[in-house]
């Protein structure tokens, strides 16, 4: 049987290092092909000495210029993967020119989306892990991939939950998709304190091990927000076919009620190597990639509504959903330049919210873009965002 060709954008962060388990423990399945990596070039380099893809890209510029000795290094030891060293645009030129069966997308924000749709015109499977891409393009990327055959099968631990629950199932049976989130570190924080938060407890969250961006938006919910956005258009349903529920555990990923009143839920270990491996090995299920989990992780599942009061992020999202057009990537823009500044210290954690809602506030909804438009609402967002 011939191994799954894979090309993995985003390779040293947290999806990436999950991965390149899931190859590791499935080397006569899969073959890693090409990889990209921005700054943390070191994990990438270690990854190209072990699986020798044909081409691997540090695509950010001060990385690059760190790695190229080690890459020679590499080279001679005998290992023959080609190095590219030419910025972001590296990683549109491996999806669009390298000979592969899989992209998986884990490139974190916007930087990733012209990769996924040069896979897309090419018609071939992405595992993605890049919610932008959806939030930014859903209309114009689903359009491309009816067009070309190209799948679209979701990493994100909860939209892979549905589109399990809804493997078989009749779409027009669908009566509520249900994202669950955790409610992240600040769940039970009286709403007056959030004022003070800090950064180094905004990292802490209490069921997942992230990046530093993902993380920060799981404390905010801004990222339940974006996976509404997503699900929008990732599930083709409309505004009021999608919930959210806080459920502290994780356990439940997410959740589909049908007309009937039946709901099927997902559950399963908090390890993001079961959505990776579900994508890259679909319609086939193949040997655990993690341990069972054990009964007593599930004696006490509990399920609260969403307090918008504490998260308003998450009624924010609920709203671009809804409207749709370059609204999305107004959003997800706005976010992370926010983001971007309460990292770097030059913010303060509700201001997240705040730049946030009054960028989209001041944005001028084009319900029907291209993707030029959709490009320029960026541009335009992310210049909006920093004035705040």
């Amino acid at each position: 049987m011939a191994r799954t060709r894979v090309l993995l954008l985003g390779a040293s962060g947290s999806i990436g290092a999950s991965t390149l388990d899931v190859l590791r423990q499935h080397g006569d399945r899969f073959q890693l092909v090409g990889l990209s990596c921005g700054k943390r070039w070191a994990p990438m380099l270690a990854a190209v000495q072990e699986f020798k893809p044909a081409v691997a890209a540090v695509c950010d510029a001060q990385a690059a210029q760190a790695a190229r000795e080690p890459a020679k290094a590499l080279a001679a030891k005998g290992i023959a993967t080609e190095f590219l060293f030419g910025g972001l645009q590296d990683m549109s030129r491996l999806a669009r020119e390298l000979d592969y069966d899989v992209l998986l997308a884990s490139v974190t924000g916007a930087a990733g989306l012209p990769a996924v749709l040069e896979a897309a015109r090419r018609g071939k499977r992405i595992a993605l892990a890049n919610k932008e891409s959806l939030v930014m393009t859903g209309p114009i990327l689903t359009a491309i991939c009816k067009q070309t055959g190209a799948e679209l099968l979701p990493v994100d631990s909860e939209h892979s939950a549905i589109f399990q629950c809804l493997r078989g199932e009749n779409a027009r049976e669908i009566k509520r998709i249900i994202l669950t989130a955790s409610g992240g570190p600040f769940r039970t924080t009286p709403i007056a304190d959030l004022a003070n938060v800090t950064l180094e407890q905004a990292l802490k969250h209490p069921t997942w091990q992230m990046g530093p961006k993902i993380t920060i938006d799981s404390s905010t919910l801004f990222n339940k927000a974006l996976e509404v956005i997503e699900a929008r258009w990732l599930f083709d349903v409309k505004r009021d076919q999608l919930d959210a529920v806080i459920h502290p555990q994780s356990i439940v990923h997410s959740m589909v009620e049908f007309v009937d009143a039946s709901i099927m839920a997902h559950l399963g270990p908090t390890d993001m190597k079961i959505p990776i491996q579900y994508a890259l090995s679909f319609p086939q299920r193949i040997g655990q990639p993690v341990p069972s989990i054990g009964w007593d992780r599930m004696a006490n599942l509990t399920f609260e509504p969403v307090n918008y009061e504490r998260f308003p992020a998450l009624k924010l999202g609920f709203e671009v959903a809804a409207e749709g057009g370059t609204l999305g990537a107004v959003f997800n823009a706005a976010n992370e330049v926010a983001v971007e500044k309460f990292l770097a210290g030059a913010s303060k954690y509700l201001d997240i919210y705040h730049t946030v809602k009054a960028t989209c506030d001041a944005h001028r909804n084009v319900t029907q873009p291209d993707l030029d438009q959709v490009l320029a609402a960026d541009a335009w967002a992310r210049q909006q965002a920093r004035k705040g």
